[in-house]
């Protein structure tokens, strides 16, 4: 199983904010099978990387669809494939190492 970090930004939008553009996305996403998590930079997929370049692909090509000229999508794909890794263990394996500080005064 594959991590995929994506954004893909409407670089002609005329509007000033993206959040109906993302809401788009993520109903491509929710048809795509694919577990997935929205953050405030982005979205993060997880899948077998073919299927995650082939979706990266369609999040892409959906600004062209909604009559966008210019699109910018960034991605990052994390293919493990000596252990599976699921959407959310990275950041629990921080957190569980995270020593709690002590404060002021204690």
């Amino acid at each position: 199983m594959a991590l995929m970090d994506i954004a893909v930004l409407p670089l002609d939008a005329k509007e000033g904010g993206f959040s109906g553009f993302v809401a788009g996305l993520q109903e491509l996403l929710a048809a795509s099978g694919c577990s997935y998590r929205l953050h405030d930079m982005g979205t993060t997929v997880e899948g077998p990387a073919p299927l995650l370049f082939n979706l990266a692909l369609k999040l892409h090509e959906y600004s062209f669809s909604q009559g966008g000229r210019r699109v910018y999508t960034v991605m990052k794909i994390d293919d493990r494939r000596d252990r599976a890794v699921r959407l959310g263990d990275k950041s629990a394996s921080v957190k569980a190492k995270i020593v709690p500080t002590r404060e002021p005064g204690e």
